[in-house]
């Protein structure tokens, strides 16, 4: 078929050709949609030279579709469906009965934080629904997965934020120090000089040639610390300070939330640091999805909680 016989295809010639098939008369066609019969004899010219195909015949009884006009009424009553479908706007949103699976990218720090908070909403508004959480780690492109769909948005606390990608300030928290409870430093104090002669323990970088907001201050006042272990899961974090002379660093509420369980005691750090801060994102690929911004919702509620 000519490519520009299918170009001149509408809306309008797919409903005149649905009525003619249907009504199978170019005078009733006419006066169901309001057009005078010249116009409708003109249409149905016009749809036998883009068909090639009559379809509508002369008979006893009048008009009488051929055979492929039978198979075009049925094309026809799918055509102005989709047509109408996608002219419509999408379906609403409701969480108690939504299968989605929503799929959150989120570094593992916020394990024992956020994330609990997230799963316990979801549950409790969305029981059908799934929730996928990725990992995030220096090998991940997490731009490129929010672009393509993988990810419905990601969460974390990287200083570099992409400028294609829509932010959101979740929360602010301090930094402070997570040492053994019976580290001698804890009864004499920790000064700035024992905070850089300590060992200590870190997390293993979750960004390709991302320096921590930590190791960035300290370089700006002159300072480095000795960094002898990293681990990639802040999970394990009790478990090595409670056996080990490591100090960790970290934000508050996360040391908070480990010293409930474990003999770790949480210290302030001795020298000016700036707070954490972290961020949601998301691609304009889903800013206007409500399922998304339901789940964007339930981030930002969830992320108020963690420091309250």
């Amino acid at each position: 078929m000519n490519p520009r016989l299918v170009d001149q295809l509408d809306t309008n010639l797919l409903r005149v050709l649905h009525t003619l098939l249907t009504e199978r008369s170019v005078t009733r066609t006419a006066m169901k949609l309001g057009q005078s019969q010249p116009a409708i004899s003109n249409m149905l010219k016009r749809l036998r030279d883009i068909t090639g195909d009559a379809i509508l015949v002369r008979g006893k009884n009048g008009m009488t579709p051929t055979e492929r006009g039978q198979e075009l009424l049925q094309l026809a009553q799918q055509g102005l469906k989709v047509m109408e479908s996608i002219a419509s706007p999408a379906p609403a949103f409701v969480a108690a009965t939504t299968q989605r699976v929503f799929h959150l990218g989120a570094p593992d720090y916020l394990s024992v934080l956020l994330l609990p908070l997230v799963m316990e909403k979801v549950r409790e508004l969305a029981p059908n629904a799934g929730l996928v959480i990725h990992a995030l780690n220096a090998g991940f492109d997490y731009a490129t997965a929010l672009e393509n769909g993988e990810l419905d948005c990601v969460i974390g606390n990287w200083p570099d934020l992409p400028p294609q990608l829509h932010i959101a300030q979740l929360f602010e928290d301090e930094l402070v120090c997570m040492v053994n409870r019976k580290h001698p430093v804890v009864s004499k104090g920790l000064s700035l000089r024992y905070y850089l002669d300590m060992p200590h323990l870190a997390p293993t970088p979750y960004m390709a040639g991302h320096r921590s907001i930590i190791d960035t201050a300290l370089a700006e006042l002159g300072h480095k610390r000795k960094i002898q272990m990293t681990l990639p899961y802040f999970g394990m974090v009790p478990y090595v300070l409670s056996r080990t002379d490591l100090l960790f660093t970290t934000s508050r509420s996360f040391a908070v939330q480990c010293a409930k369980d474990w003999p770790i005691e949480v210290l302030p750090v001795p020298v000016p640091m700036p707070k954490m801060k972290f961020f949601m994102l998301w691609h304009e690929r889903v800013h206007a999805a409500a399922e998304v911004q339901w789940l964007r919702k339930i981030i930002a509620e969830s992320a108020q909680q963690v420091c309250a």
